[in-house]
């Protein structure tokens, strides 16, 4: 009919046609412009900018501003943009007590809100913006679910503190002043003065921790405009950055280039690539693998491990070595690692840029010194992660061995089991671990937990007393990306799925040889079978949240990603 005329507005190509087009969308149209739009706006496509700003986070109290810089690149560009939120929490701010249960399970949560109101509001594309460890993970997940025009803009790193006349201090290392403390080799009002110095800005914290490692993969991946991954929360270039976002989010709309045209196979290999050069976060291996779930793309442990073999451990971070992630990107960011690393690179993978790996390096000469090292001279040779497998990890366990020192590749000790880290804190400051022990902290896993805590609380008293050449740790929880030391971690199957790790008593034997990539618990067979016999898993108190969490998740080894098709089994 000739009115149906009147209400064309938008090209139906665009989703959002199907909230401004036809005589029945009166409603829908009626509430666009009680939202402030007008009839120019709705021919317009519309983008959803999706922030994850809280008070509470300082990796993200500075999003809103950013958000703004998004928008005028949209803009600019002709989109309309339209802000809205998900939720934000600090890893930092829950170490060391029961609300580390919740970051991971907030992962899958952040992507299923951005599910929701991405796809009941037929946004045509997507700007999202968040800074820390599972926030960036949690929307590159709903990118790859999704699959519309979206592009990452990481918050960033903030400052180094000035501690003790050190100008490159990082939290990393405060992390591992109780233990100090409780030694007697530093004082009180010294880790009151650090506390008060160690964190001057905005930001992620400033050491390669998980947050600057998915900052930084965020880029590898070609989800994020060059120099995203490293530039300062607060600087300027951080700024610049946001608004060519939103310019260039019209292009890849324009041009229908989605998440996974771009996160294929090969980028998903890159981005293993880039985290083993730089000696990322072990918390990456859950991350990439879930997002590769995601993007429908096969990805495994063994890959990692391929890769850590092949590519060498060339920058000189925190917490394995000496700068703030600043550092890297005044000496060139993530395009001179990737350049010093482009042997082992994929160079045809797609980015957000819409060149491809290969043409955005063409013209990147780094310049190597104490921060990025050369290839003939790397911090160490092999990647900063390994995968270690045997007896007590049939299916796999993880290690950071870019902050293993080389007396500790080989370690072999005497089990000190605990089925909590509140339980194995509390041995360690009563000065009830011997050298020689192997602690090992069980029912963290993602089920057991559940929510699979990180044991950055436990690391530390261990590396604060001194103790990282004296003992090791073995977990099925994980590590914070400040986490160092012989800390082995994800070992799968986990305590509460019926894992080797489940049977482990006191004075058992443990060998870890990361050369070897092995981790053995030397009990018989038989003796491991009447251990089990009558076994049945710990089950430790959890709120509703945390109880769909642990009915649905999945094993480490497959990047902790909740079984869709055990709610379809269910039904």
């Amino acid at each position: 009919m000739e009115y149906e005329k009147e209400f064309q507005w938008k090209d139906e190509k665009y989703r959002s046609s199907t909230l401004t087009n036809g005589l029945g969308r009166s409603g829908q149209r009626a509430l666009l412009y009680a939202g402030g739009m007008d009839e120019e706006d709705m021919k317009k496509p519309f983008v959803a900018v999706i922030g994850s700003f809280s008070e509470m986070v300082p990796g993200h109290v500075h999003l809103r501003e950013l958000a703004d810089y998004v928008k005028q690149g949209i803009l600019e560009a002709g989109g309309v943009p339209k802000i809205s939120e998900t939720i934000a929490i600090c890893d930092g701010l829950c170490q060391g007590h029961k609300g580390m249960r919740y970051p991971l399970a907030s992962r899958d949560l952040i992507a299923d809100s951005i599910e929701m109101v991405v796809e009941a509001h037929h946004f045509d594309a997507m700007v999202l913006l968040a800074g820390c460890d599972k926030i960036i993970p949690g929307m590159i997940m709903a990118a790859a679910r999704l699959d519309i025009p979206a592009i990452i803009v990481p918050g960033g790193p903030m400052l180094p503190g000035n501690v003790g006349g050190n100008p490159l201090f990082c939290s990393s290392e405060l992390r591992e002043y109780p233990g100090r403390v409780e030694k007697g080799t530093t004082a009180v009002e010294e880790m009151k003065e650090a506390e008060r110095e160690a964190l001057p800005t905005a930001g992620s914290c400033a050491h390669l921790g998980t947050a600057n490692s998915m900052c930084m993969l965020s880029e590898v991946l070609g989800l994020a405009m060059p120099g995203a991954g490293t530039a300062s929360a607060v600087s300027n270039k951080r700024k610049r950055i946001a608004k060519a976002s939103g310019r260039q989010i019209m292009e890849l709309l324009e041009k229908n280039i989605t998440p996974r045209k771009i996160l294929t196979r090969e980028t998903l290999l890159n981005g293993i690539t880039g985290a083993m050069a730089t000696g990322s976060s072990t918390n990456l291996v859950l991350h990439l693998m879930a997002i590769a779930h995601e993007a429908g793309v096969r990805l495994e442990l063994k890959d990692f491990d391929r890769i850590s073999r092949e590519v060498p451990f060339i920058c000189n971070l925190q917490p394995s070595g000496a700068y703030p992630i600043v550092s890297l990107d005044s000496n060139g960011g993530i395009p001179a690692v990737l350049k010093t690393v482009e042997y082992a690179l994929h160079p045809d993978s797609m980015t957000v840029t819409t060149k491809t790996v290969k043409e955005l390096l063409k013209s990147v000469k780094p310049v190597y010194g104490d921060v990025i090292k050369p290839l003939d001279n790397p911090q160490k040779p092999e990647g900063g992660i390994a995968v270690l497998y045997g007896s007590l990890a049939p299916d796999g366990a993880v290690i950071k061995q870019s902050g293993v020192k080389e007396s500790m590749y080989y370690f072999k000790g005497k089990a000190r089991v605990f089925n909590s880290m509140e339980e194995a804190d509390a041995a360690i400051s009563g000065d009830q671990i011997r050298p020689g022990t192997v602690v090992v902290i069980r029912y963290e896993g993602p089920k057991g937990g559940p929510g699979m805590r990180e044991m950055l609380s436990t690391t530390a008293l261990i590396m604060g007393r001194g103790m990282d050449e004296e003992c090791a740790l073995v977990t099925d929880g994980r590590f914070s990306g400040a986490t160092h030391g012989p800390c082995v971690g994800h070992v799968s199957p986990e305590a509460a799925a019926g894992g080797p790790i489940a049977f482990v008593e006191d004075g058992d034997e443990i060998e870890i040889d990361i050369t070897n990539r092995s981790l053995k618990l030397h009990v018989d067979e038989e003796e491991l079978a009447r251990r089990k016999q009558g076994w049945a898993p710990l089950v430790k108190p959890r709120m509703p949240a945390l109880a769909k969490y642990a009915a649905l998740v999945g094993s480490a080894d497959t990047g902790a990603v909740i079984d869709v098709a055990k709610l379809d089994r269910q039904s």
